[in-house]
């Protein structure tokens, strides 16, 4: 079952390179991301053999990741789908939105997608730390690409910057993994194979200095790929010079794969006796994005950037959750799956925005309502949804970690926590409410009307983070469960 999930996506994208008809590859698209998926689901019903002597096995967290990853890549696969079967070309510097360039080929983007698939269910599924750091360095490489695909001289800024920055930071973790190594060592010079299951069974053996400096590099490092500030300064960028459809793929799945790197060390700490340690770290990371992304978002007049840095926002909710402890570690786990379901939903839509507007500025975009009636009503649900009002999902995780940390008696911590909720969503409010109302510019009036891949995806996944404000199912609920006991919560 591993192994198929792995191989699935790779199989498809050595075939997107065959000769063939564009709706052909769009169709392989389609057709292995809804395998993917239903082999994600399988393995809710039959768990997964490990393979490669446990290097590869699916735990709670694991499978929660792989999970949002697959659904939220199948969604994306239909939006591409109809996406590249419209030519969109302009001659407006800022319409960049379209797919179809002759110098962008359709097939080089098509199989990047699906190795970006694969190298993140590689994270997923990866019990060795070594292996968890190959497919996080192998994410860089093949959204690289996906992130240059207009050629525009601001893509390729950003291409470059994503590449530098989380390189470096994966080269940080590369030496955390090292100094997780040396913390291994037995008094007679044998090493604990930094597996992630032998590594917490033998806790008590590991060199406590050691183990701290390994999981600040870790933090650091994988902290550089998940957008925590200071070290986010390459997420605006990239998510907003990618196409839409990836940027919902770079803040709703790749994130994640960073997050559970992070949580792989925290594992290990709290089976030490370091958790106190590590949970400290995550707190001050955690407020530190809420509060960089605050400043940030208040004058945002790029509605993608904007986007990007509340996905530093959510990022900094996780680990601040994770830092909180007790209930906060399961309503992080949930926050989680609720961020990536709400903010892929609203990139899908900002990219309906971009093609019929052709700018990405906040001020020059207004009357989606009445323009883009769908998605504009979907843009102001998603303005509800992302910043926490009931009833929509986001608003339950984010009341359990502000909860947790009150019953923690961390009061100075939550009124922090919950005074940054309000001036982000204020913030956001003022930006996405001024676009979705008044009238449209008249050079948008007359534009097409909007497909249906364009926003069938969006709309389900906005039912989708409206159920689970409203009920959680079962087998969720104890998926849920399981990840945060393993970090140590309830």
């Amino acid at each position: 079952m591993i192994l198929a999930l792995l191989l699935v996506p790779v199989v498809a994208a050595v075939l997107a390179f065959l000769p063939g008809a564009a709706p052909l590859r769009r169709g392989l698209l389609v057709l292995a991301a809804a395998i993917h998926a239903g082999l994600s689901l399988a393995t809710w019903a039959a768990p997964a053999s490990p393979q490669w002597h446990g290097m590869l096995a699916l735990d709670a967290a694991g499978r929660l990741v792989l999970t949002v990853t697959s659904a939220l890549f199948f969604f994306v696969a239909l939006y591409v789908a109809g996406y590249l079967g419209r030519e969109v070309k302009d001659e407006r510097p800022d319409f960049e939105e379209g797919f179809l360039f002759t110098n962008a080929p359709e097939a080089v983007f098509v199989a990047c997608l699906l190795l970006f698939l694969a190298s993140m269910t590689l994270v997923s599924v990866s019990q060795h730390f070594g292996m968890t750091w190959v497919g996080i360095e192998a994410t860089t490489l093949v959204s690289a690409p996906l992130i240059y695909f207009h050629r525009h001289h601001r893509s390729l800024e950003a291409t470059w910057k994503y590449l530098m920055i989380c390189s470096v930071g994966i080269g940080l973790a590369l030496l955390g993994n090292f100094f997780l190594a040396i913390a291994a060592t037995r008094p007679l010079g044998s090493t604990t194979p930094l597996l992630l299951q032998t590594l917490v069974a033998d806790a008590g053996a590991l060199q406590t200095d050691w183990l701290r400096s390994a999981f600040i590099l870790l933090l650091v490092g994988y902290g550089t790929k998940m957008g925590l500030a200071p070290l986010h300064t390459w997420l605006p960028d990239a998510h907003s010079e990618s196409p839409s459809a990836v940027s919902a793929l770079l803040s709703g799945a790749l994130l994640n794969c960073a997050f559970l790197g992070i949580l792989r060390g925290v594992q290990v700490c709290q089976a030490a006796g370091l958790g106190d340690f590590a949970r400290s770290l995550l707190v001050v990371f955690g407020l530190l994005s809420m509060g960089v992304a605050a400043v940030f978002l208040t004058a945002q007049t790029d509605y993608k950037r904007m986007l990007a840095y509340s996905s530093v926002e959510h990022m900094g909710i996780l680990t601040f959750g994770i830092g909180i402890g007790g209930g906060g570690t399961f309503g992080a786990m949930f926050h989680m799956v609720n961020h990536s379901i709400t903010k892929a939903m609203l990139f899908l839509l900002a990219g309906n925005i971009l093609n019929a507007y052709g700018t990405k500025s906040v001020d020059e975009v207004q009357g989606i309502v009445r323009r883009l009636p769908a998605s504009g009503c979907l843009w102001v649900t998603g303005l509800f949804a992302i910043t926490g009002t009931p009833p929509f999902s986001l608003f339950l995780s984010e009341f359990l970690i502000a909860r947790a940390a009150i019953e923690a008696g961390r009061l100075a911590l939550a009124a922090a926590f919950l005074v940054l909720l309000a001036w982000i969503f204020a913030a956001m409010s003022r930006s996405m409410l001024r676009m979705a109302q008044g009238s449209p510019p008249a050079r948008v009036a007359a534009a097409p009307a909007e497909p249906f891949l364009a926003v069938a995806p969006p709309a389900a996944l906005a039912v989708a983070a409206l159920a689970l404000g409203l009920i959680v199912p079962g087998p969720l609920l104890s998926l849920l469960r399981q990840a945060a006991a393993a970090l140590g919560g309830p």
